[in-house]
């Protein structure tokens, strides 16, 4: 079972190999807890900035170490404008 334990809004590094980009950012939100897999490891829901979809991973494809280098800087997400993701005027309906 890992020691770590992140909670929703947390800011995690994944590991390398789980992306299809390595070279690009790994950094993402968990936006849930999942419960505990057969394996006794936890589970979350993830979510990078420039996706508009959700990822389910477990504590062990976290990098703990760049997780724990980035929690000390001190970065941030970059918080959103507070505009809803959908808008009705850019729903285009085919006739």
């Amino acid at each position: 079972m890992s020691p770590n334990i992140y909670a929703v809004n947390d800011l995690v590094v994944l590991k390398a190999g789980l992306t299809r980009t390595a070279t690009g950012d790994r950094t993402c939100r968990i936006v849930g807890l999942l419960p505990a897999a057969d394996r006794g490891e936890h589970q979350y829901r993830v979510r990078f900035d420039n996706e508009n979809f959700e990822r389910r991973i477990v504590a062990s494809d976290i990098d703990t170490s760049a997780t724990a280098t980035s929690a000390t800087k001190g970065e941030t997400a970059p918080t959103g404008s507070g505009e809803p993701w959908l808008k009705p005027s850019r729903i285009r309906i085919g006739k």
